[in-house]
């Protein structure tokens, strides 16, 4: 990673295409909360709502993942839209790609770096595939055939998992460790899956590919709002598209279960559409309501701080605190725990009768934290791009 002193190196932003401070503000949302859910004070103390539904289902939380990767595909519609033809852009999509990739598994590894078990699949790996393969089709296909692309990738997922034969088992199916993405992982993967499951992974080899719509969806909405159309028009659209996707995904639901997991296809049809529904919510309070008032744009002033570093702050959020727990402190009774546990329970449990609001009180205080660190990173106009 580099940083650069010119808001002009934010990831979005080419040469020549137009700034969307809304898809700043969308980001910088969906990043924070990520962290939010993603460091509660207690992981055994936390709200139904901040945690991922068990298996099929959905909940607020299983939505944060998918938006981010909606928010990729829009981000290359703005960022590459102009640059299709330049012979460099392949060699630093695949650059891009690997770095993600790499700092994924660095989280993976740290701090025991034990390579014989390490996690290969994760939320960074994710990004790094799914933003190599749609930046790659972006480059050679139309809209047109990216809207093909997508409904293969969802309807061919949807035959794999529901009609071909898992091996060792007696009939295809959708349970956890029995499913056909399951058996990949463990196939391919071995012991270096979900250290929680051990024999699958939610962010497996199989589920990748209906990722890639996810992705590609967001190219869709891209190419819309980067079009010659009236902002009228564009909202109109987004919403409609959300509308129908998300009818989709209920039909769908009903022989595919929406399942985060498993990322099923009618899961990234109500992503999608609930994704260009809030893209279309932003773009008309921040790009067309508020685009002559810059005293209204600067409430949103603290999101755009945490889009424009977001893969910064994902990153760092979840490698500090594993750095402070191997900070040891010595209880008065004699006993030993890390700096953040030990920090969690002397600024925070005392001073909560529910432990569940003592555990949210941590996370919100570690958003605060950020907050402060991401606005002065802003108007210092710091922007670190991967």
């Amino acid at each position: 990673m580099e940083a650069t002193h010119s808001v002009a190196a934010h990831e979005l932003k080419s040469a020549h295409a137009p700034r969307l401070l809304s898809l700043d503000v969308f980001r910088g949302i969906t990043v924070a909360a990520m962290i939010l859910v993603n460091n509660p004070g207690d992981w055994g103390h936390v709200y139904a709502p901040l945690l991922h539904a068990h298996w099929h289902g959905w909940t607020p939380t299983d939505l944060i993942f998918p938006f981010f990767l909606f928010i990729v595909g829009v981000s290359i519609s703005f960022a590459l839209a102009n640059r299709k033809s330049d012979p460099s852009l392949i060699g630093k999509i695949i650059k891009r790609s690997l770095i993600l990739f790499s700092l994924g598994l660095f989280l993976s590894l740290f701090p025991k770096f034990n390579f014989a078990t390490v996690r290969i699949p994760g939320v960074l790996q994710r990004i790094a595939l799914v933003y190599l393969v749609s930046a790659l089709l972006f480059r050679v296909t139309t809209v047109r055939q990216q809207a093909i692309l997508i409904a293969i990738l969802l309807i061919g997922y949807w035959l794999l998992l529901t009609i071909v034969p898992v091996p060792d088992f007696p009939y295809p199916n959708l349970e956890p460790e029995t499913n056909l993405g399951a058996w990949l992982d463990r196939t391919l993967l071995g012991g270096h899956l979900w250290k929680t499951s051990k024999i699958w992974d939610p962010e497996g080899i199989l589920s990748t590919l209906p990722a890639i719509a996810t992705g590609l969806s967001g190219i869709l909405a891209g190419t819309l709002l980067r079009s010659n159309q009236s902002a009228a028009e564009k909202i109109a659209w987004l919403f409609t598209a959300g509308c129908l996707s998300l009818i989709g995904a209920y039909i769908w639901n009903l022989t595919f279960p929406i399942n985060k997991s498993l990322w099923t296809s009618s899961f990234v049809l109500l992503t999608s559409g609930l994704g260009a529904q809030g893209l279309a919510l932003c773009y008309w309070l921040i790009d067309v309501q508020a685009a002559n008032r810059p005293n209204y744009q600067r409430w949103f002033t603290v999101f755009v701080a945490f889009g424009a570093n977001a893969i910064t702050v994902f990153f760092l959020s979840g490698l500090i605190p594993r750095l402070l727990n191997m900070i040891k402190v010595t209880q008065p009774d004699g006993a030993e725990t890390g700096a953040k546990e030990w920090m969690y329970k002397t600024f925070f449990v005392p001073y909560f009768e529910s432990p569940y609001n003592a555990s949210l009180a941590g996370a919100l205080a570690f958003i605060l934290i950020w907050t402060g660190i991401l606005y002065w990173m802003y108007q210092k106009k710091i922007i670190i791009k991967v």
